[in-house]
């Protein structure tokens, strides 16, 4: 095992050793971890887990929409303060009503 492999492995035991969170709500918040840092590999092993620990399937499902709605906000919103930040405006709406200026 190499170095970075066993700090890792040690981080993680003591995330799981945590009283306060229930099996289940540390294998959806590991699992809204992974999918929204893209890793392919770590989000199947927590689907696999998650399952093999009786959550629902659908739970899960409902987990991963509110992870991607979540991530999307703060994309939205990144953007959003990111251009303002630079003086970058919109245009603006006429026709729609939205009332951006």
């Amino acid at each position: 095992m190499k170095l970075t492999e066993f700090a890792t492995q040690q981080l993680l035991d003591t995330a799981n050793a945590v009283q306060c969170l229930s099996e289940r709500e540390k294998h959806l918040i590991g699992l809204a971890v992974t999918t929204t840092r893209g890793c392919i590999y770590c989000t199947g092993g927590r689907l696999k887990k998650a399952l093999d620990a009786a959550i629902p399937y659908e739970t899960l499902i409902a987990a991963v929409d509110l992870a991607a709605a979540v991530n999307a906000g703060v994309t939205a919103a990144t953007a959003i303060q990111g251009a303002e930040l630079n003086g970058i405006r919109t245009p603006g709406c006429k026709d729609c009503g939205c009332g951006i200026k």
